[in-house]
């Protein structure tokens, strides 16, 4: 491997501090970390869930860890490279509450058609479930189960009962419910 590809070049480095929430040094020190795991530059999907793996190890991680793959590999080649990382971990992490419910929306709108069912919805609370395994399921409602957590959600959100959410109920509903929003940024990296 070529010193070329080493090192982050300062335009890249340039541009992803004008696109994220991170400053020059963080993003060096994020790219450093990553080139540590990824020699390749390329983040595989088994990789990805070895991270969730070691931050869940009671539970599956699978399920969850390939949907939240799927919302980082942004140009759909099947790797996460480098920005594409950088960018998702900065809504993630630091994003104003637009851009984490934006993130969130396409997480849980798992077909790319602009709505979420109670079917997409399902899929993403049961993969959490599964996830946490035997610890504490999230929230309050520790006896509920994913069905009738997403019933629940559906009945705050659904304002049209269409049995699907838009973004924009999606982002008004979450707005006006915080446990929502903080259940939403509990479980991306």
């Amino acid at each position: 491997m070529g010193k070329k590809n080493s090192k982050l070049s300062s335009d890249v480095v340039f541009k992803l501090t004008k696109e994220t929430y991170f400053t020059e040094k963080e993003i060096r020190e994020w790219y450093k970390g990553f080139k540590k795991d990824c020699p390749n530059g390329h983040l595989t999907e088994q990789g990805f869930f070895r991270i969730y793996k070691q931050f869940f190890p009671h539970g599956d991680p699978s399920r969850f860890a390939s949907l939240v793959f799927r919302v980082f590999d942004e140009n759909k080649d099947g790797s996460i490279e480098f920005e594409e990382f950088i960018k998702a971990l900065s809504v993630t992490s630091r994003g104003n509450l637009e851009e984490k419910l934006v993130w969130a929306f396409k997480l849980y709108d798992v077909d790319n058609d602009g709505f979420i069912t109670r079917d997409e919805m399902y899929n993403i609370v049961d993969a959490i479930y599964q996830m946490l395994g035997t610890h504490a399921k999230p929230g309050e409602e520790e006896e509920e189960t994913p069905k009738e957590r997403v019933d629940r959600i559906f009945e705050q959100l659904d304002k049209n009962h269409d049995n699907k959410l838009t973004l924009d109920e999606f982002k008004e509903g979450s707005k006006q419910d915080p446990k929502i929003v903080q259940a939403l940024s509990l479980y991306a990296p």
